[in-house]
This record gives structure tokens, sequence and C-alpha cells, in this order.
């Protein structure tokens, strides 16, 4: 991606709940707003190509830091996090934007101004797009809050009623180590921010499920010299890197992991 390019995004701090929390955005919105939540290891910069593409197709196109994530605040007791924050967060920010509320198709279709207004009111509303961990907050968001949403996509995690169960993975299946309060901490502070991220997006491109034997740290099964995954730049590693030097690990072991 150009500078140039990349620059297109505008970047704001909105107070929600007592944190200031950083989201991205380009576009004016002329159909609607499309939401774009991260996963991890990954921040509102994770979705900066397909926030270009919708912006020039005519939607406004969001992507926050999720709280503890990036440039946005840290909590202040992350231990206490749960999902619910995010789901609130995500209620504030749409709030913050004047997303509009889903409009009732037959409330409308018999009022006076719907021949004028029913295609463009309808589709004003928001589009959530999750990826891992990103799609458990754009499920919970949309069952909750049903009148706020148009559609939802998500990437990796299939909606499942009943959670998602790893009893049957081996113990040192990296979820199950992350887990463990100071285990993953432990890992990952042998290290530098730049390296713990490049280590996971190298194993999570690999079509293995990253499993360490027991006398290994998942971060001890990537070679230093393993190349980086093709879609995956110096450039790209240096960015991740200086955000997560910046927010740390703690909040992001939290949630998802724990």
């Amino acid at each position: 991606m150009q500078a140039m390019d990349l620059a297109k995004i505008e970047h704001s701090h909105i107070l929600i709940r007592g944190l200031n929390l950083h989201i991205a955005h380009v576009g004016k919105g002329e159909l609607g707003t499309v939401v774009f939540l991260h996963g991890f290891p990954e921040i509102w910069y994770t979705w900066r190509h397909q926030m270009l593409a919708v912006a020039a197709a005519g939607f406004r196109a969001v992507a926050p830091d999720f709280r503890g994530y990036g440039l946005s605040d840290q909590p202040p007791e992350p231990e206490k996090a749960t999902f619910d924050d995010l789901v609130d967060d995500l209620l504030g920010i749409l709030d913050s934007l004047a997303v509009p509320k889903v409009i009732d198709r037959l409330s409308f279709l018999r009022s006076p101004v719907c021949n004028f207004h029913k295609h463009v009111i309808r589709i004003l509303q928001a589009f959530l797009i999750g990826k891992d961990f990103g799609a458990f907050p754009a499920y919970q968001f949309a069952f909750h809050h049903q009148d706020r949403v148009r559609g939802v996509v998500t990437l990796g995690i299939p909606y499942s009623p009943t959670g998602l169960s790893f009893d049957s993975l081996p113990e040192g299946f990296y979820i199950k180590r992350w887990r463990e309060p100071g285990r993953a901490e432990a890992d990952f502070g042998r290290l530098d921010a730049k390296t713990v991220v490049r280590n996971v997006y190298i194993l999570f491109s690999k079509s293995e499920i990253p499993i360490a034997m027991e006398d290994q740290e998942i971060m001890d099964l990537v070679y230093p010299s393993a190349p980086l995954p093709p879609w995956l730049t110096d450039d790209d590693l240096e960015t991740y890197g200086a955000l997560y030097d910046k927010s740390g690990f703690r909040f992001p072991l939290q949630i998802p992991y724990r």
C-alpha cells in the first residue's frame, strides 16, 4: 500500500465509558457504515486495505482499536475485562458516530415519507465484520442490539450458540498455554514486542495447529530464521511492533484468552 493511500485514513479518539478509544475511519458513508473488528495480534491497521475498498464503494469504514489494544487506553483492571466490555464499547462508538437504528420496515412503508426516503434510510445502519476473536463481539452485539445492525460477516470463527471447547486438544495447544496466568507473559517477556508479533503471525499462517512439547513454550516453535508470510512486510511488522510496544500484552492476553 502506498503511503498516500494510507494517509486517506483519518484517526480520532472517542471517550467511551471512561476510556479514550482510538478509531480509524475513512469514507463519507452514503450507503452506511462498515465497522471492522480486529483479532489478535492485530489492530485497526489489519483492515487498511478493506477500509479503503469499502470507502470507495460508498460506505464509511470504521476500525477501532479495542480497549487495551493499539492506540486505545488501557482499562484500569484488565484482569476483570470480559467480552461484554467490547460489546458495550462498540455500542458507545456507534452512538458517538451517530449511526442510526434500523428502521422498522413495515411502519416505515406506511409513513408519508416512504416514497421519498425508503431507499436511503433502510441501508444506513452498521454492518459488522469481525476476524478471529473480533467475531465474538460481532455476534454478541448483533444478538443484543438487533436494531443497530444490518448484517454480520465473520472470518475464522463460526457462530456457535454453545461456545467453543478445546478439551480434546493437547496440553501444549497455544490457547491452553495462553490461558494460564503468567505463562504467556513469561514466554513473551523473553522477546521484544515486534518479535512476538512476528512469531505469532508465522505460527498462525501455517496449516498446522501450534502445539508445544512439554519442554517448550509457544515462542520456541518459531526459528529466528523463519521467513515472514508473503502478505506481511517488514514495514507492516514495524507498525504492529510499535503499537504493541505501546499497549503491551497484558490486556490482549486477557481478551480473548482468559
